[in-house]
């Protein structure tokens, strides 16, 4: 059977043509909604550092500079202790994707999925309660343990269980869901806002979505790969015929035995240690793309955009309220693109998307940054029009449209579906603790980089921009319908990295 200009072996095509039920689509939902708690961590923590209450408490020190009459609007929130209240929770989801790894390997991703989720409600609690920067800080490692788990398990599910023709939507749903957080997150920190302890409502409520995945993974099975990994060869066909339905009965048993040689080969290669394994030649492209991904997602400046969203529109203007507003607009535009993307990219492909995306994100860092140059200068005291503000707000949103139906939900699709069986749960704590590591770095250098390089910030990020661009164009094949367990063919037929590879099907 030919998928993409690919040739495959029969053994795949019960695979293939699996077909889409209600138990697929509700084992995906519930997966995916594991972002929620990801992306309301996003769009809340960006919130309450513009609140005056929360800086009176913690970062009082800011508060006194931004009531100073005569401040650089670039430098009001350069801060090492707000940004260390940012970006500890991704040093904590550093470690924890790294130890996920094994977890999901050993347990299944559904125990490592709840496992977050319990993790990030108690830390979700501390910070709602917090009386010092202490509990504060305390309270955000514990999110960072939880989202370190469920990121590293939630995207290996959503491809191990979504049909191949249909795995880019199912897999987007995950980042879907953190556009759904964010959004949920501005409106929660919009409507408390006013509120003398508003802070502690919005940092307190990140328990509700917490609560929601975990419970929902209380009543989905485990991923039949997972299952045969750990010798649950019954579990694994009950789990895969409710996927796939008992209509389905031949694809089934055909489906079951492809993934049985997959997971047999896999548990025979499990005493190789995975960081020999995968500095192999012929696993170098699966090195560089699992590297290389989440670290050019963070290099667009997503993350440190919608963190500090609130902070960016005080400082080009806007008042705390409208601030919010912008921010949410900013959310809900992010959210409509990744809408799109589910629509489209088992359609059009990985490539093209992440093509385009780049272009358009390239398009408008470049012009943001022209904007600022002529507006509030080098110097930042210079003073923007409101008609100058909303261009940047607009600027913005088509920025994040560009991300959310591109880089947002292919950074996660991508590494989930390239390694074999034997690799996966690894390679994609390999991939999440790198995306956490950019993470980490780029939010906690944020705002001293918009302090120092002034509009350049934003050119910083154009120019990686166009460097992904470039590495898309040259160095990643398309991924598009081919069964995860069938993936190194896509290796051998690159004009590059075929040079690295052999045929196998470990």
């Amino acid at each position: 059977m030919a998928i993409g200009g690919l040739a495959l072996d029969d053994s795949d095509a019960g695979n293939i043509d699996a077909k889409i039920t209600a138990t697929v689509v509700m084992s995906c939902i519930v997966a995916a909604s594991c972002g929620l708690i990801f992306g309301y961590d996003i769009g809340i923590s960006g919130g309450v550092t513009t609140m005056k209450p929360f800086l009176e408490k913690f970062f009082p020190s800011v508060l006194k500079k931004a009531s100073e009459a005569k401040t650089n609007v670039y430098c009001v929130y350069d801060s090492q202790l707000l940004t260390a209240f940012t970006s500890s929770l991704y040093v904590a989801g550093l470690v924890a994707s790294l130890v996920a790894g094994r977890l999901t390997a050993a347990y299944g991703r559904r125990t490592t999925m709840i496992l977050g989720g319990f993790t990030f409600l108690f830390g979700a609690l501390i910070n709602g309660l917090a009386a010092n920067i202490a509990m504060l800080i305390s309270g955000r490692i514990l999110l960072g343990f939880g989202v370190g788990f469920t990121n590293q398990a939630a995207p290996v599910y959503l491809s191990e269980v979504a049909p191949p023709r249909w795995r880019g939507a199912f897999n987007s749903g995950f980042q879907f869901f953190i556009g759904v957080g964010v959004v949920a997150a501005n409106l929660i920190n919009y409507g408390t806002d006013s509120l003398h302890n508003g802070w502690r409502i919005s940092l307190g409520l990140a328990a509700v979505p917490a609560a929601i995945m975990t419970v929902g993974c209380l009543f989905i099975s485990d991923t039949p790969s997972s299952l045969l990994a750990r010798g649950k060869h019954e579990h694994a066909h009950a789990s895969l015929l409710k996927l796939r339905g008992v209509e389905n009965i031949a694809d089934v048993e055909t489906e079951l035995a492809a993934l049985a040689r997959s997971s047999q080969l896999a548990i025979e290669a499990r005493a190789e240690p995975f960081m020999k394994t995968i500095l192999e030649r012929r696993y170098r492209p699966h090195l560089v793309v699992a590297v290389a991904i989440p670290c050019f997602q963070q290099l667009t400046g997503i993350t440190v955009n919608a963190f500090y969203a609130p902070v960016l529109f005080r400082s080009v203007g806007f008042g705390s309220g409208p601030a919010l507003i912008a921010t949410l607009i900013l959310g809900l535009v992010n959210l409509g693109s990744l809408l799109v993307s589910t629509m489209v990219i088992d359609r059009f492909g990985r490539r093209l998307l992440f093509i385009a995306g780049g272009i358009q994100m390239f398009i408008c860092q470049v012009a943001v940054a022209a904007l600022l140059a002529v507006t509030e200068g080098a110097t930042g005291d210079g003073e923007m029009k409101k008609g100058y503000a909303v261009t940047v707000v607009v600027l913005l949103c088509i920025y994040a449209a560009g991300f959310g139906w591109s880089w947002g939900p292919l950074s996660w699709l991508v590494p989930s579906e390239i390694f074999p069986l034997k690799m996966r749960p690894a390679g994609q704590s390999l991939s999440v603790a790198v995306n956490f590591a950019a993470t980490f770095a780029l939010s906690q250098t944020f705002l001293v980089t918009l302090c120092d390089f002034k509009y350049g910030a934003f050119l910083f990020y154009g120019g990686w921009i166009f460097i992904m661009t470039l590495f898309v164009i040259m160095l990643l094949p398309e991924t598009k319908g081919i069964p995860v367990d069938s993936m190194y063919q896509v290796w051998e037929k690159h004009w590059y990295w075929q040079r690295f590879t052999k045929r196998t099907s470990t």
